[in-house]
């Protein structure tokens, strides 16, 4: 079924439920969508493509609208082989066209895919592109979340395709457009994505942000997820502000234990802050919880208390990777509690302490260690702990 947007702009993207983990990462239980659009208009444009796993239904969408007529543009907004991945392909079926792309797209397009022959247009800030009836103007939004990426704005009828940008786990299902589909399970998705994927760089999301100013947007067209019409406004204010890492108020404890013993005094600290007054309170056991849904709470929460049992002279192995994925994001602007255990030598606590400095967060409260398993002075130590972050939460309202 032709699903148009808006004019002559045509959606001709793919689902993807089949794939378990995104990036060989992320857990995919709601699948993921492959978003590509075709301009139709004197002359055609198709933007972005999908993954070569699903070329062929991808080419039969491009065949129903276009019939024996050919794509004369191809525009990139991204070069990761989820949207390039069919390029050659569609090199293949329309050999006259012409490609449009950053400078450094074309050094990747010949990388991944050996391509450096045919027309190009190298694109900057002041490129534009006459199809007709749709005028196109582009911003180059480098490190949104590569190097190459920009993107692509129709000033006839108002839609920017934003390549990752704006972006959502979860396949389609059924309904393409915001305005026809249930969108409730798209923005946890959105959360998880930014947080995923897209979190290290949020000084380059605001730039790309200033870079839009102005532009009267109407619709957004990602790469992933729903084409966003009425949740225009919503969709960048929540970019906007996990872009600088603004938070909720609420606290993430997450926590490692083997025997239950270190999980007794997360479960004490959760209990505090409860009857301190905080409601929102996301616990992860480091063992069970994926950290592409720990990594979300952190992006949504001020607060985060870690806490782990020392393993072979340092810290739990899950917590140790979840410490790596935090501080790989350069995340700003939370408030850092922890405790850790040990049984003949301590060693948790002391690399959550380094974490701690390398993450720049601001320490809340004296840090509890706990000796084999919970007695009433490390109980109230934990408590002590959870009622000086709940204090500082309401303090930082």
């Amino acid at each position: 079924m032709d699903v148009k947007i808006k004019g002559n702009i045509h959606y001709v993207g793919v689902n993807d439920r089949s794939k378990a983990l995104f990036e060989g990462m992320w857990p995919l239980p709601l699948g993921i969508s492959y978003n590509s659009y075709l301009i139709d208009d004197q002359k055609t444009a198709l933007v972005d493509t999908v993954d070569i796993c699903y070329f062929e239904p991808f080419y039969h969408k491009l065949k129903q609208i276009l019939g024996d007529r050919p794509v004369d543009y191809l525009i990139i907004n991204h070069m990761e082989p989820d949207h390039s991945g069919s390029i050659s392909l569609i090199r293949k079926y329309y050999p006259d066209i012409t490609i449009v792309a950053s400078k450094q797209a074309f050094g990747m397009l010949e990388g991944f895919y050996g391509i450096d022959t045919g027309a190009q247009i190298q694109v900057t800030d002041d490129t534009q592109l006459d199809l007709g009836h749709h005028k196109l103007q582009f911003r180059l939004t480098p490190m949104v979340h590569w190097p190459e990426t920009m993107m692509t704005f129709d000033s006839t009828e108002g839609v920017l395709f934003s390549g990752d940008a704006f972006g959502a786990f979860g396949a389609l299902d059924g309904g393409v457009l915001d305005t026809r589909i249930n969108t409730d399970k798209y923005w946890n998705e959105m959360f998880r994505y930014y947080s995923n994927v897209v979190g290290k760089y949020g000084m380059s999301v605001q730039r790309a942000f200033q870079k839009l100013e102005g532009l009267p947007i109407s619709a957004i067209c990602s790469t992933h997820g729903p084409v966003w019409m009425e949740n225009v406004p919503r969709v960048k204010d929540i970019y906007d502000r996990l872009s600088r890492y603004e938070a909720e108020d609420g606290v993430v404890v997450a926590y490692g234990s083997m025997y239950g013993n270190t999980e007794q005094m997360a479960e004490t600290i959760a209990a505090e802050l409860s009857a301190q007054g905080v409601r929102n309170i996301a616990m992860h056991n480091v063992s069970k919880s994926d950290a592409s849904y720990i990594l979300a709470d952190v992006f949504r929460y001020k607060g985060l208390i870690l806490g782990a049992p020392t393993y072979n002279t340092t810290v739990f192995p899950p917590m140790e990777a979840l410490l790596s994925k935090i501080l790989n994001r350069d995340i700003k602007g939370r408030l850092l509690g922890y405790f850790g255990s040990f049984t003949w030598a301590g060693a948790a606590v002391k690399t959550i302490r380094e974490f701690a400095e390398k993450s720049k967060f601001d320490v809340v409260g004296d840090p509890v260690e706990m000796k084999q398993s919970l007695n009433e002075d490390t109980r109230r130590q934990c408590e002590e702990l959870a009622r000086t972050m709940a204090a500082r939460l309401k303090q930082d309202k």
